[in-house]
């Protein structure tokens, strides 16, 4: 019982996690003549689908309600 309740609350995290957008920079070289190089940062998006995040979320809180209720 106690290894639900954990995964249920482990389910509510990562899927309330994963309703934001997060970016993140990378630096590339753009190119290179002997010690002159030129660079160029590009941001990068991420956000997963939001039927995973909400389906995550709703599934952790159901878990947890099941785990709650064996535990009586």
């Amino acid at each position: 019982m106690k290894a639900t309740l954990i995964a249920g609350i482990a389910m509510v995290v990562i899927g309330i996690a994963l309703l934001g957008q997060y970016s993140y920079t990378t630096e590339e070289s753009i190119f290179k003549i002997g010690p002159i190089q030129a660079t160029a940062e590009k941001t990068h998006t991420f956000s997963a689908p939001p039927m995973l995040s909400w389906a995550l979320l709703a599934g952790g809180v159901i878990v947890l309600v099941v785990g709650a209720m064996r535990k009586r």
